[in-house]
């Protein structure tokens, strides 16, 4: 879902000959994709999904809890590094020009959210509700960079930064009336809007995501080649270390930059999980210092990693979209074999809304080791595939169209 990444010349076990794209990124990326799609075969294939939220610290455990909240890491890095992308697309062009690819790239996002992709988790293209989720956000925040990028760099910084620290004062806003209501939902509120005709579930509202988008466009500085590569990993090492630590301290005091505030529960391993318990819907503050935070260490330890492992992960990390839409079409698939050889029906598995908010799937499902088992099979057999492609977008660079997916 991202878009390909580009870095200036210079010499380090990084770089690779091909169009010198930035290994580690690519590393970065292809590894929150396979995590990914973690959380979306536990949608389609676990018991429990129907029944409760793996969150709710009163029905879940200790394995399931950190099953989906390793997943959170994924939505962040793709919004971060695809601002992080267009940084190294615009050091190839003016900012006029990167404008205008940023909005074409933003409104095709969020025309294949509400098609290419709806169709895929829902096995319908019924317009009576429509689900506003990551790719969307994608491509909203990407026609927001659009404009952000004109503006001064300390000033749009700054932006970035009195939203994502001080957004979560806005939790407790609930306009009245309808209109400024649903206006607000898209703004800041995980809700679901009635236009009418049509219901709109807004997964991903817009604060504070469309000013995550900026800041990974200027952390792309980086990695210009002024830049030395160990004064990069020095400054990557300091920053992640200094967001994480931000988190443990802002969450010990347990008084701001989350809806929820953690508390003992009956267990060690359930309070720690109360402890990383953070809300991803909209993201608090405490969400974006987890997962951004150690997401840039993993940058700074992946700089000079090289092996057969990181180099799949590479592969998968260039073409994000190939994977997120071939991977979804792939376990609702087999998600609808699986429910009609445990005794549902085709119809069940056709979606009105979410998944795990269909009341018929209830007693579907399965034990979460073989979650597990589905995921590890089809992230080996999306690889080839995925491999397949990336040679093909290398070998066709005069295709246009290709940059797309």
């Amino acid at each position: 879902m991202k878009d390909n990444i580009h870095q200036p010349t210079f010499s380090t076990p990084m770089q690779t000959k091909r169009r010198n794209r930035i290994k580690s990124i690519d590393m970065l990326r292809g590894l929150v994709m396979i995590i990914m799609a973690l959380d979306h075969v536990r949608d389609y294939f676990h018991f429990d999904a129907y029944f409760f939220d793996p969150a709710d610290m009163t029905k879940t455990n200790v394995t399931l809890f950190w099953t989906r909240f390793v997943t959170h890491f994924c939505a962040p890095v793709f919004v971060f590094l695809a601002g992080t992308s267009a940084f190294f697309v615009g050091q190839r062009r003016d900012k006029k020009s990167l404008s205008v690819w940023l909005l074409k790239r933003g409104v095709w996002l969020v025309i294949a959210e509400l098609t290419i992709i709806k169709l895929a988790w829902m096995f319908k293209l019924d317009y009576s509700s429509i689900v506003l989720q990551v790719i969307w956000v994608l491509g909203i925040s990407m026609i927001f960079l659009a404009g952000f990028i004109h503006l001064p760099k300390k000033l749009m910084i700054g932006l970035c930064f009195v939203a994502i620290f001080g957004h979560n004062l806005l939790d407790s806003i609930s306009p009245e009336n309808p209109v400024i209501s649903g206006i607000w939902t898209f703004l800041h509120v995980f809700n679901l809007v009635d236009l009418g005709s049509f219901q709109v579930f807004v997964g991903y509202p817009l604060i504070p995501w469309i000013f995550v988008m900026p800041l990974g466009y200027y952390f792309g500085e980086l990695y210009k080649s002024s830049v030395d590569p160990k004064t990069r990993v020095k400054r990557l090492f300091q920053m992640g270390l200094a967001i994480t630590l931000l988190f443990f301290v802002l969450r010990a005091i347990n008084i701001y930059g989350d809806l929820v505030p953690w508390s003992n529960q009956n267990s060690i391993g359930m309070t720690v999980a109360s402890f990383f318990n953070v809300a991803k819907y909209p993201p608090s503050l405490l969400y974006l210092l987890i997962t951004l935070g150690p997401s840039i260490v993993f940058l700074a330890l992946a700089e000079n990693w090289q092996n057969w492992l990181t180099e799949k992960m590479v592969v998968i990390g260039r073409v994000p979209m190939f994977f997120y839409i071939v991977h979804l079409y792939v376990i609702h698939f087999f998600g609808v074999i699986a429910a009609m050889l445990t005794g549902f029906g085709f119809s069940d598995m056709v979606i009105d809304l979410w998944v795990t908010l269909q009341p018929q799937l209830q007693g579907y499902g399965f034990n979460l080791w073989v979650v597990y088992v589905v995921w590890i099979v089809l992230t080996i057999a999306l690889y080839p595939l995925c491999n397949w492609y990336n040679n093909y977008k290398t070998n066709h660079r005069e295709k246009w169209w290709l940059s797309y997916l």
